[in-house]
């Protein structure tokens, strides 16, 4: 059941027979908005084109999930690998398909869709278009042919509306778009349908640890830090230097994208410090997403990954974050701090020894300690998440609450929906409700030190074992006694290190002793036994990825949740079915409701499949909230109650506020600019051509009428460019287009364009062009089209918004290095004379270039270009200019001979008619020919050299 505001979206979209522009608040459905038009669609119509991108994958699935659940047909694909002929007949068919751009715009400009007989195109990421995107040139070809074809534009990211100048407004001019719908949260109808039956909701702030507070509060201080000191560049705008919006992903492309055209002006210090705040939001993001553990272990890994060029390490906040993340998971303590315990602990304490060559290591009550008095020790503190406890509390809640209920409703089936930010959280959740979770955290801290032992066995490769130990016996679980000799083991970094390697190698041999328990203590069996140890505990350290697969609990049994295949496939999909609670836990005696873990970035269409009753929120996001709501709204008879856990003062309420505040704001400020849109009256496209860009104002010619044959207009001659297919990746066709040319797509073998039939372009992009120098590939393509053209082409074409240069005049040098970009270009063009090489500033500069080269060439030949490389069944290739010329084998046979270079190669090609003529030559000829004695000399005795033989 569609809900009203859709309806009258609906009904908004279908007065216009010319389409419109549609911007939804996030998470409003946009999937059914758009079921709903493709259920109205009837064949008689036309044929209906839905463009996909990679971005709208995910809103495919919606739409093909929601088609399948109404038991509608849903739409076919239209792919590259479906011949022509079957291509054309659907686009006849009147049906609407899912289509590339891509391959749209080939078929368009080779003509195979019968534009007369499309009804419009379903454009759905309108937020990614630009006037130069393919999207804007497929709607500007269907527009030329077919007035009468409507245009629907999609989008729920008003915030990527109103990012650059006027966006939404170059967006319709690009689509030939008159309207534009605005249906943001706050909108009359939308409110009061969502608010009309709203879920029963419960906020539960959860208090952060001391410790998390602290590390957060220390990253909050380095952020500002770096901040400020990246406003001391004054080359980005203050206004949006602040730590709020550095919270958001889209903060690292406001600041790329001021300091995109100065890139290459900043110094190293500015370009580190953009990629500093990128690390510190994702700490943020990290520190209230997973355990203590798994924080310390990214925390290990940035220190050795960025240690030697961060400048957010020496911030003079940032050791509280490293310091405070340790004394989460463990802490420092004498060894006779520990033995003092031992005796005051129950004897009937958990205990366990394992003994060594020359000492025993003991673990007693989560304390690995040595026998050594001045050693330290490690103990274990493994602070468990805040949320878990409070997740729990609340199943036992529900199902206490559940058990008291005498009747179900019949649409009730109980289950409690927990929504995480990704697969890895649900797994780790999973584990806390069916296990205790301090044994998850456990698992986590024996993982976090094995892996601490197979760092250092890659580091330092194990060697033959001595009879007599020498150095640290770390590997044997023994701390050695620092002495006043040993300067380095005295710091308390080499103390700490020592202790960890100590606690990692008592936990492995506990996996050893407790596999070899059962077996007669003799030499081979020990040794046989360890080694099954070893491999257990091994697989046991891969057990948290496998289990959300196949875990099976003698005490937890998973209880069936009775729905359609949908359901089915869904639950499979997610990270864990239903699950019942485990003895494992004190509180296990309780049992559980049936708990459905869902991955918010799998993008599902989970509420309309499970229909749970209870939805808990562990990390909240804006747009499963508005889902939440249009669910409600959907089914209000079903009781819902849905929980949101917060941790109370956290960067988390601030980000899930401000991304309201955020879309709340680009909502206004879409309203204002459609107060002050200004539309063209020709925008239906009726009076939209091709050439329309090239035309030029009459008043420029009034004065030369005399001079012009009285003013009559010339017969415009009709240019065209043979374009490769995989160039419509790029804009540049799109331009070409815009300036009047015809564009010719065909799959090249040589170049990207061809602009007459002896100019062949290779575009390049900045990026592109690096990779092509490294790889080796732009030599060969230079290497074709100097074999097939006579005069081949490299354009190198710059971002408009970038700077137009390789690099800053401080960083060229007078040395020359061939890893240096100029250097490699230079070798490319003495290499190749023959080679052009073309500058560009943009797309529009380079449609001017090309424009410029055609104006006194010829028109190149189609079906000459696609031969062109292409061998035939001989193996000869047809339209080698090169061998039409010379003999290609012999001029590479005769670059090879000792002292020819590419000096004097073509001096000899004139004046030797083959090489036999060249071998006859004598010296003194040769050496005319040549340019010297010496080389001359050196190719003489390389010629009359004699063959040796082996008798």
């Amino acid at each position: 059941m569609a809900l009203k505001f859709h309806q009258q979206i609906i009904s908004d979209l279908l007065e216009d027979s010319n389409g419109g522009l549609v911007i939804l608040s996030s998470g409003l459905s946009l999937a059914k908005l758009i079921v709903s038009l493709l259920i109205l669609h009837s064949p008689s119509q036309g044929t209906l084109l839905l463009l996909l991108s990679p971005a709208s994958q995910s809103l495919k699935s919606r739409i093909l999930h929601q088609l399948s659940s109404l038991s509608s047909p849903p739409p076919a694909e239209i792919t590259s690998d479906l011949p022509a002929n079957h291509r054309h007949s659907l686009y006849s068919s009147g049906n609407p398909f899912f289509i590339t751009p891509r391959i749209l715009i080939v078929d368009l400009l080779t003509q195979r869709i019968p534009v007369s007989s499309l009804a419009g195109i379903f454009i759905l990421n309108a937020h990614s278009l630009s006037e130069t995107s393919t999207e804007a040139f497929i709607v500007r070809i269907v527009k030329t042919l077919n007035a009468s074809a409507y245009v629907r534009a999609f989008s729920d990211r008003p915030q990527a509306m109103v990012s650059g100048f006027a966006k939404t407004e170059r967006t319709m001019r690009a689509l030939f778009l008159r309207r534009l719908h605005l249906w943001p949260r706050f909108q009359l109808d939308v409110s009061q349908e969502l608010e009309r039956e709203p879920p029963e909701v419960v906020d539960i702030r959860v208090s952060m640890s001391s410790y998390m507070v602290g590390i957060q509060k220390a990253i909050i201080e380095v952020m500002d830090a770096c901040l400020k000191e990246m406003r001391k560049t004054n080359k980005v705008d203050v206004d949006d230097l602040t730590v709020e919006s550095g919270l958001f992903k889209s903060f690292d492309e406001i600041v790329r994208r001021q300091l995109d055209p100065i890139w290459h002006t900043l110094g190293k210090r500015t370009k580190q410090l953009v990629s500093d705040l990128k690390t510190l939001r994702k700490l943020l993001d990290y520190l209230v997403r997973y355990d203590a553990v798994s924080f310390l272990k990214f925390l290990d890994t940035l220190r050795v990954a960025e240690s030697y060029r961060s400048v957010w390490l020496f911030a003079e906040s940032s050791y509280k974050i490293f310091d405070f993340a340790k004394k989460r998971v463990y802490r420092l303590i004498k060894a006779s701090e520990v033995k003092s315990k031992e005796h005051v602990k129950n004897t009937s304490g958990k205990k366990r020894k394992l003994k060594g060559d020359n000492a025993s290591v003991e673990a007693v009550g989560g304390a690995t300690a040595t026998s050594g008095d001045t050693g330290v020790v490690i103990e274990e503190v493994l602070e468990e998440a805040p949320k878990w406890k409070v997740l729990r509390d609340i199943l036992l809640e529900t199902q206490e609450e559940r058990e008291k209920q005498t009747l179900f409703e019949e649409d009730n089936n109980g289950i409690v929906l927990v929504a995480c930010k990704d697969e890895r959280s649900c797994m780790q959740l999973e584990d806390c409700i069916t296990n205790n979770p301090h044994k998850v955290m456990r698992e986590e801290w024996e993982m976090y030190l094995l892996s601490k032992i197979e760092i250092r066995n890659v580091q330092t490769p194990q060697k033959k074992k001595q009879k007599t130990p020498k150095g640290f016996g770390i590997l044997d679980g023994v701390v050695p006694v620092t002495t006043i000799q040993s300067s380095e083991g005295s710091s308390v970094c080499r103390q700490e290190h020592e202790a960890l390697m100590a606690a990692a190698s008592s936990i492995r041999k506990l996996g050893k002793t407790t596999a070899s328990g059962n077996n007669n203590p003799e030499a081979q069996v020990d040794k046989a036994s360890s080694t099954k140890g070893k491999a257990k505990k091994e697989s046991s350290s891969l057990r948290r990825p496998i289990r959300s697969c196949s875990k099976k609990k003698t005490n937890s049994e998973p209880e069936i949740v009775t729905g359609s295949e949908n359901e089915e496939k869904v639950s499979e999909a997610s990270t864990s079915g239903p699950r019942e609670a485990s003895d494992a836990h004190p509180d296990g005696a309780k049992k559980l409701p049936p708990v459905h873990f869902y991955a918010l970035e799998s993008d599902q269409t989970i509420l309309d499949v499970l229909k749970p009753s209870v939805v808990i929120v562990y990390h909240p996001d804006m747009s499963f909230v508005r889902e939440i709501e249009v669910y409600k709204a959907e089914n209000p008879l079903k009781n819902l109650k849905v929980y949101f856990l917060f941790y109370d003062e956290s960067t988390e309420v601030q980000k899930f506020e401000a991304s309201i505040r955020r879309e709340n704001g680009a909502f206004e400020s879409l309203i204002r600019q459609k107060s002050s849109m200004m539309i063209p009256v020709d925008q239906d496209g009726l009076c939209m051509g091709s050439n329309s860009s090239t035309d030029y104002p009459a008043s420029s010619t009034q004065n030369s009428l005399t001079r012009k044959a009285g003013g009559r207009k010339e017969i415009e001659k009709e240019t065209q460019v043979i374009v490769d297919m995989r160039e419509f990746m790029s804009s540049l066709p799109n331009v070409l287009h815009q300036k009047g040319m015809k564009i010719i797509p065909v799959t090249l073998e040589v170049g990207d364009y061809i602009l007459s039939p002896s100019i062949c372009v290779e575009r390049k992009s900045i990026q592109d062009l690096f990779q092509s120098f490294t790889s080796g590939r732009l030599f060969h393509q230079v290497e074709m089209m100097s074999r097939y053209y006579r005069i081949p082409v490299l354009l190198i074409e710059f971002s408009q918004d970038k700077s137009f240069s390789f690099q800053s005049a401080s960083d060229i040098s007078d040395d020359v290095t061939p890893y240096n970009i100029i250097s490699k270009l230079s070798l490319l063009v003495l290499h190749f004379p023959r080679l052009r090489i073309l500058w560009s500033r943009s797309l529009h500069a380079t449609a001017e270039i090309f424009t410029t080269l055609k104006s006194n060439q010829d028109e190149p030949d189609e079906s000459r270009a696609i031969r062109v490389g292409v061998p035939s069944e001989e193996g000869i290739i047809e339209n080698d200019i090169r061998a039409e010329n010379y003999n290609t084998s012999a001029v590479e046979f005769l670059r090879r001979l000792p002292g020819v270079s590419d000096a004097n190669y073509r001096l000899i090609m004139e004046k030797c008619k083959s090489l036999s003529e060249l071998a006859s030559l004598p010296v003194e000829e040769l050496a005319e020919i040549m340019g010297g004695h010496k080389v001359a000399k050196s190719l003489r005795e390389f010629l009359d050299a004699k063959y040796p033989t082996l008798l």
